[in-house]
């Protein structure tokens, strides 16, 4: 079966985006969140166009090599512009989860209004036994809720933005992580977690 997981770049005080984020301009004013896409000298096997240190390099494409298929949230579609009627990973299909249904830009996106676990059991069948990757934070907080992610890695920027949407919303309980792996690098450190459900990790 798929794992889950959730990979975004996050400020120290725990913010995806900066101040004013909205359709089209997903980032408001957190782009420095993703500089360490294009500081580096190794280019990316994964995604055209990235250049990362060569720590940040091995961590990302690894995670990304994994992915068979996205799931964003509808706000997250709408401020990103609809990934330009595609998809925020190169070669992997994306569901949405929305409260109304509307017609899909392409063949590569499906739109899901029945909640959370329908969203992400839609992905599992797309991602044809690889990793289903998810996308904003209301989402992401919605299907840790429903015992749904099995990992979190918080690509953490030495920065405080002060302000923005935040990574994660208000829980019911203490959620238990496991650390797996912290990569340090020039300017992101990449931190990968289990989460554990009734003292076990997933």
């Amino acid at each position: 079966m798929s794992t889950v997981i959730c990979g975004l770049a996050v400020s120290v005080d725990g913010f995806i985006t900066g101040r004013g984020a909205g359709p089209g301009h997903g980032l408001g004013d957190g782009g420095v969140l993703f500089d360490w896409y294009g500081s580096g000298d190794v280019p990316s096997r994964v995604f055209p166009g990235f250049h990362l240190s060569a720590p940040s390099a091995r961590v990302f494409d690894e995670l990304a090599s994994r992915v068979g298929a996205m799931l964003a949230g509808h706000t997250t579609y709408v401020d990103s512009e609809r990934f330009a009627g595609g998809s925020p990973h190169p070669t992997a299909p994306l569901v949405v989860l929305s409260r109304t249904s509307f017609p899909p830009a392409n063949d590569r996106e499906i739109i899901v209004s029945t909640g959370i676990e329908d969203a992400v059991a839609e992905a599992r069948r797309l991602a044809k036994g690889k990793d289903v990757g998810l996308m904003g934070g209301v989402l992401v907080t919605e299907a840790i809720k429903a015992g749904l992610v099995d990992e979190l890695i918080l690509h953490q920027v030495p920065v405080l933005l002060g302000s923005g949407r935040r990574f994660f919303h208000e829980l019911p309980h203490h959620i238990r992580l496991t650390p797996l792996e912290v990569v340090a690098a020039p300017d992101v450190t990449h931190l990968r977690y289990a989460i554990e459900r009734n003292g076990e990790e997933r």
